[in-house]
């Protein structure tokens, strides 16, 4: 096969894995119901129930997750207190920001930078890096997190672990209100 009929052949395989490997915006929920208010949600008592996969698919850890959030104006607070199947224990205290055009920036203590997150539709999307504590050390991943609201008391969240570009896990989780 000629050089001139291999380029035309590798352009067009190239293309076909970025459009496969391009995740969709949060805009596209845009018209998703019923509508996601961030704040409304993550306000007093939650719980969610999950499942940690690594990067085959197969299941490594379950855990259940207490939450409480509180509110000042657009300042707030959401504890997450994690149990592992394994009996670990972790501890993360967002701080957040909502702004006015439904955009959201985070901190927490294991968060490296400022999570930034958006909500359209019945949808929440953001990304952060988390210093995750792995074989005595830890290891520094950022987090793909996608909110679904599937009710006003209930969303489905799907998180992929992701370093050096590469899925080497997912958390996924239903979070309900209390």
């Amino acid at each position: 096969m000629s050089l001139l009929k291999i380029k035309p052949l590798m352009v067009c395989i190239f293309a076909v894995f970025l459009v496969s490997c391009s995740a969709p915006s949060v805009e596209h929920y845009k018209n998703s119901s019923p509508e996601f208010n961030f704040k409304e949600f993550f306000s007093g008592e939650l719980k969610a129930y999950g499942v940690v996969q690594d990067f085959k698919g197969e299941l490594t850890r379950k855990l259940v997750v207490d939450m409480n959030a509180s509110w000042n104006g657009s300042q707030g607070v959401i504890e997450e207190d994690f149990v592992y199947d394994d009996g670990e224990t972790q501890r993360r205290v967002w701080k957040v920001t909502l702004n006015d055009d439904n955009t959201l920036t985070g901190t927490a203590a294991d968060v490296t930078g400022v999570a930034k997150g958006k909500s359209m539709g019945s949808v929440f999307h953001w990304n952060y890096n988390v210093e995750l504590p792995y074989d005595g050390s830890t290891l520094n991943v950022n987090f793909d997190d996608w909110m679904y609201l599937v009710t006003q008391s209930r969303l489905i969240n799907r998180t992929s672990i992701v370093k050096f570009g590469v899925e080497v896990g997912e958390v996924t989780l239903v979070i309900e209100k209390i």
